[in-house]
This record gives C-alpha cells, sequence and structure tokens, in this order.
C-alpha cells in the first residue's frame, strides 16, 4: 500500500508475459483502485472492452468473497494478486491466507435470488464470465485462478447489441 492508503501496483516485465503484481489489505475501501488498475491492465494487453468489464466484475466479486469468506470479514490481512496476458487469454491469479475453505466443495445449487439482496451472486458470475474458474487449496490459504478470452467472441457481441 502506498502512504496515501491506495494499493501500488508494480508492473514487471518478463520475456514470456507482462504481469501486473499486488498485495493488498483485506478491505473493501480497496477494490474499486485494484480493478481499475487490473482493467486497464487488461486493456494495454490486449482485451477488449467487453472482456475488461467482466475481468473487473469477477476480480471484484472474488475480492469481496475472499475478504467475506476466507477473512470472515477481518481487515489487515494480505491479498496476492499476479495477473497477465498468456496468448489469447488474460490470467489472475488471487492468493489468500484464510479459511482454505475451497468454494467449490461447498458449493449449492442455484436457488431463486432475491436480486436485491446482496450476497449469493459471486461464484455464478465467476463461471458464467470467465473460461477458467480454479480453486487450489495451499494449505495456508487458497489460490484461485481465472482466465478469460481477451476478445470476445462474435456470438458475444452480437448477444449485446440485441
Amino acid at each position: 500500500m502506498s502512504e496515501s492508503g491506495q494499493p501500488s501496483p508494480s508492473h514487471r516485465s518478463e520475456a514470456a508475459m507482462d504481469t501486473f503484481s499486488i498485495e493488498i489489505d483485506s478491505d473493501t475501501a480497496a477494490l474499486k483502485a485494484v480493478r481499475q488498475a487490473v482493467e486497464g491492465f487488461a486493456a494495454r494487453c490486449g482485451c477488449d472492452e467487453r472482456a475488461c468489464d467482466d475481468i473487473g466484475l469477477c476480480l471484484n466479486e472474488a475480492l469481496a468473497n475472499v475478504i467475506r469468506h476466507a477473512y470472515k470479514g477481518f481487515g489487515g490481512r494480505p491479498i496476492a494478486l499476479t495477473a497477465g496476458a498468456e496468448g489469447d487469454r488474460f490470467v489472475m491469479r488471487l492468493r489468500d491466507w484464510g479459511s482454505g475453505v475451497n468454494p467449490e466443495a461447498v458449493r449449492r445449487p442455484p436457488k431463486e435470488q432475491d436480486l436485491l439482496t446482496p450476497g449469493g451472486l459471486g461464484l455464478i458470475c465467476l463461471h458464467r464470465l470467465m473460461t477458467e474458474v480454479k480453486y487450489e487449496p495451499q494449505g495456508d490459504g487458497m489460490l484461485l485462478t481465472m482466465a478469460r478470452m481477451k476478445c470476445s467472441a462474435p456470438s458475444d457481441a452480437a448477444k449485446e447489441s440485441t
């Protein structure tokens, strides 16, 4: 974190991939800035507007889930994020040192949702908007890998225009 309390990302270039890396505290106040920084980075990596929007929304949902579930709402706990282009995909890896519970193992079948009541839609968003969602327990937390194609499929763009 910077002295202003805003997340301070580090960017590094490697031969195989340009990466965005940041470590933030489990504080919902940081989510907007991180989301905007990653959306901008995704655009610079060649993601189209729809992909950037999906990436930002899924990152926001995943971070909120870490804070709410893995850290039980406690602030000041570390969350590490790396992101970058890997071929035609944009990949994010989110690491926490929380409960280590795999949400896929406790995932309940979709139920009728009251869309005005918060909660319950994060995993649905991840699975609908990302092409890969993978949880890997780490013994002392969780590693979540999310990936999405950098360019939206033509059928996705057609759906938007109707």
